[in-house]
């Protein structure tokens, strides 16, 4: 997977306590990133999280991968860029590549990864398909 073209970005500021003992930071943050990435790309896109629940739809995580290039430590410059990659039926995936810099070394892709979404309804948690105006925004980030 090479660099993915932005269609959003989301500046990081990697906290003191995002870092582990090994001064990098933990594995676990990089999916909260990539969830807050995921909210702004539909913000971007003009797809509103609560306006969605308010139609009685909601998404969930059922899949994620992340692969490990180089490390992010605590005060690097950081940004998480994300795009849709595909979408389904009833899902959707969305793409992250972290960047990192430091003030000595250029803009990297630290770390990159996946997740995988699936829509569900938000009276009984069912799968549902993608709503329209989703798909539309999603589409126009996959770039077709």
């Amino acid at each position: 997977m090479s660099e993915i073209p932005a269609t959003f970005s989301l500046p990081i500021v990697p906290r003191y306590a995002e870092v582990d003992q090994q001064g990098v930071v933990f594995n676990g943050h990089y999916l909260t990133w990539f969830d807050e990435a995921c909210t702004g790309l539909l913000d971007t896109l003009g797809v509103s999280y609560p306006e969605l629940m308010a139609g009685g739809h909601d998404f969930q995580v059922v899949h994620s991968e992340i692969d490990y290039a180089s490390s992010v430590r605590w005060r690097d410059t950081v940004r998480v860029a994300a795009r849709c990659r595909r979408v389904g039926s009833t899902s959707f995936t969305v793409e992250f590549s972290v960047l990192a810099a430091t003030e000595a070394e250029p803009e990297r892709v630290a770390v990159r990864g996946h997740n995988v979404y699936v829509v569900v309804s938000t009276q009984d948690w069912t799968k549902r398909p993608v709503p329209d105006a989703l798909r539309a925004a999603l589409t126009r980030s996959c770039g077709g």
